[in-house]
């Protein structure tokens, strides 16, 4: 099993998805990496597959910094490869999907769906 991650600075966005179907579909959304770790472990997941901010690879912002944090503690702390995706429109693909208010943390879920979807479509 994958688990896609569509990381931000407030929510991030878990979807599953099965390397034999090679389909994902959203799980919710949780507020720390100790959340996204627990998933991991709880559904057996071999590899994780993180949107990359668009902005992660071009100009220097604050987020950079904490993106670039953030996924080398997941690799650091899983165990497990980390595959990063360009996740540059999934946020807006979520909302055309009608995917629910970015409060209520389903629209990072889906994001994070579309996320995984898009690296099992390039396998």
């Amino acid at each position: 099993h994958c688990l896609g991650i569509d990381w931000g600075t407030v929510r991030i966005g878990l979807a599953l998805g099965d390397t034999e179907t090679k389909l994902a579909s959203p799980i919710g959304s949780v507020g720390s990496l100790e959340a996204v770790l627990e998933t991991a472990k709880n559904d057996k997941i071999e590899l994780l597959v993180v949107g990359r901010p668009d902005h992660a690879h071009g100009q220097q912002r604050p987020e950079n910094e904490a993106f670039t944090a953030f996924v080398a503690a997941l690799e650091a702390r899983s165990g497990l490869p980390v595959t990063l995706v360009d996740e540059r429109f999934s946020s807006q693909a979520a909302d055309k999907l009608g995917a629910g208010t970015k409060r209520d943390g389903s629209r990072d879920a889906v994001a994070a769906m579309l996320i995984l979807q898009s690296y099992f479509d390039t396998l």
